[in-house]
């Protein structure tokens, strides 16, 4: 870990100085939701487990308050920013604030739903604020295309959280979930209050922790046939998979059919199966029936400051 100045991390008089500075006020429209304590963001690297050799990630880094306390024990930072102000504040504030690190400090300007491509070393770490509103599909979009990451540590709304972290049974088992786990080993790893943020939300936070499977799923089917298995389940989740899935089989009976051979009950509702389970139901996918593309997650909005 790098030494750094006591007060190279910013604190609240920093942030409102900073965000007077560049005239920026936090809107509700990009999930702008601003850390203003260092102990909170020194949490959240410790509990990511960030190594003096990793290359983070970060999506939404705001006016810097996580970006520096990462620039503190990781090798590179790399951070995506859709904010036209606060992209081009940051560099410099990492500049004036570590100069030490700040070669080991790169900016994505962009939104990060539409990122193929990152600077430098491949990631190996995610740690991220992630904008509320978009905090799914963008997870889920980095996951897939960043299959280099190992590990994630994000903040999100609590609901979000235990959506993420749910398991097959639990009333908040859905679509989140068994993404999430197709790619990933997923739990709750604390929470956060509201007095930490600028302004303060109208709801409570909770980090959640993601470790990539050294496996994939076993399964012939690809990701996209599993999503699509997913999303129809959930669509219409209280009703049983038999007539969930029959649009996706093309009809109840196709669906039935597929259930039973992959040892499913037809009368199981989605919020009952495990990714696997979903996996082992795409294989059976009866022939001749249209592909759709599944949706990364619920929502698909552009993805900016999480800060």
């Amino acid at each position: 870990m790098s030494t750094t100045e006591p007060d190279a991390l910013l604190g609240p008089a920093d942030i409102r100085e900073l965000a007077a500075a560049l005239g920026v006020r936090p809107t509700k429209q990009r999930g702008q939701n601003f850390v203003i304590d260092a102990n909170t963001v020194r949490r959240i690297v410790r509990t990511a487990e960030v190594r003096p050799d990793d290359v983070v990630v970060e999506v939404g880094p705001g006016l810097g308050s996580l970006t520096l306390a990462l620039l503190e024990a990781a090798d590179r930072v790399v951070a995506v920013e859709i904010d036209d102000v606060l992209a081009g504040a940051l560099p410099a504030t990492v500049a004036a604030r570590m100069p030490g690190r700040a070669d080991r400090f790169a900016l994505v300007h962009s939104d990060a739903m539409l990122v193929r491509e990152l600077p430098g070393p491949a990631p190996t770490a995610l740690v991220a604020n992630l904008p509320y509103n978009v905090a799914v599909p963008v997870l889920l979009t980095m996951l897939e295309r960043f299959p280099s990451i190992e590990r994630t540590l994000v903040m999100v709304q609590a609901e979000v959280a235990d959506r993420l972290a749910a398991r097959p049974g639990n009333k908040v088992y859905g679509v989140p979930s068994v993404k999430a786990n197709w790619y990933a080993d997923v739990k709750r790893a604390g929470s956060i209050g509201r007095n930490v943020f600028w302004p303060a939300p109208n709801v409570d936070s909770g980090l959640v922790s993601l470790v990539r499977r050294t496996e994939p799923i076993a399964t012939k089917a690809s990701r996209a046939e599993v999503f699509a298995v997913v999303d129809a389940a959930f669509a219409q989740r209280r009703k049983t998979l038999r007539a969930a899935l029959a649009g996706w089989a093309g009809s109840a009976p196709a669906a039935e059919a597929a259930l039973v051979a992959a040892g499913i009950s037809p009368q199981a509702r989605g919020e009952s199966l495990t990714v696997e389970e979903f996996a082992a139901i795409a294989e059976h996918k009866p022939s001749g029936t249209a592909e759709n593309e599944p949706s990364v997650a619920a929502g698909n909005e552009p993805s900016g400051s999480g800060e």
